[in-house]
């Protein structure tokens, strides 16, 4: 069994606010057993306006907000899948949206920038990530001692190809800052359905709360199983979901119903 735990946060414009709270949750996550924790997707800063990343962009390897994950992972022993936090980019005013992935000794394993830019108008309510955010191009993954980790970011959600192209994991992450609209529509339905025709855990960490730039965002982190029950879910606000990963569960899965052996295309 593996204790597993993704931090819900309400993040703010101040990137060392939100470096404090991270810090204090993921200590929250490891003293309760948690050898593996998941930050939400833009946990370092949601600013008052979309460029406001712009400027806290860092490059690979170096920038306070890499030293901190780094800090936390090798702190407490544990692997830290960094939420995203801005990269910079080749294009001018862009940042790329970046999941970056420590082991145990806060070293970076594995890197994904998010491939689906997220797109939304309806009344007054508008988003368009591709304004300031310059798209991933590879698929992203890693191997952790229980077996390989999916990753993929919020709208990624509604792409199922992606996950098939991540081959047979035992843990799919999506760290994520679906909108309130959305999320009440389709968050739960659409992370039970990656766990059920993936045959794997999924483990969501997300932004849930009303933010400084009035943004509402859905919240309900949750860890789902390959059957796709719902083992834990934190509605909103800040705070840790828990929970186990059971490799016995999810070999019994894929044993009585061989999906994934069934594949035909």
């Amino acid at each position: 069994m593996t204790s597993v735990a993704a931090v819900q946060m309400v993040s703010t414009p101040d990137v060392a606010h939100n470096i404090a709270t991270a810090r204090r949750l993921v200590g929250e996550a490891a003293a309760a057993g948690a050898t593996l924790v998941t930050l939400p997707e833009y946990w370092p800063i949601m600013g008052m306006s979309d460029v406001d990343k712009v400027a806290h962009a860092e490059q690979p390897g170096s920038g306070i907000i890499q030293d901190a994950m780094a800090a936390l992972a090798r702190e407490h022993g544990i692997w830290l899948i960094g939420g995203t936090l801005p990269l910079v980019s080749a294009d001018a005013g862009k940042v790329l949206n970046t999941t970056l992935v420590y082991d145990p000794q806060g070293r970076n394993v594995s890197r994904y920038d998010k491939i689906h830019l997220f797109g939304f108008t309806k009344g007054s309510e508008s988003y368009d990530e591709a304004r300031t955010i310059v798209p991933g191009q590879a698929v992203g993954s890693f191997e952790a001692p229980f077996g390989r980790v999916g990753l993929s970011v919020c709208y990624d959600l509604r792409f199922p190809e992606l996950y098939r192209a991540m081959g047979e994991c035992a843990l799919i992450v999506v760290p994520a800052a679906f909108t309130h609209t959305t999320g009440s529509a389709h968050w739960e339905v659409l992370l039970r359905a990656r766990a059920i025709e993936n045959q794997c855990y999924v483990l969501a960490s997300a932004q849930g709360g009303t933010h400084q730039n009035g943004r509402r965002t859905f919240g309900h982190s949750m860890l789902v199983d390959p059957w796709g029950e719902v083992k834990a879910v934190l509605r909103e606000g800040e705070g840790v979901v828990t929970g186990e990963l059971d490799p016995a569960f999810l070999a019994g899965v894929r044993e009585s119903l061989p999906a994934l052996r069934h594949r035909k295309l």
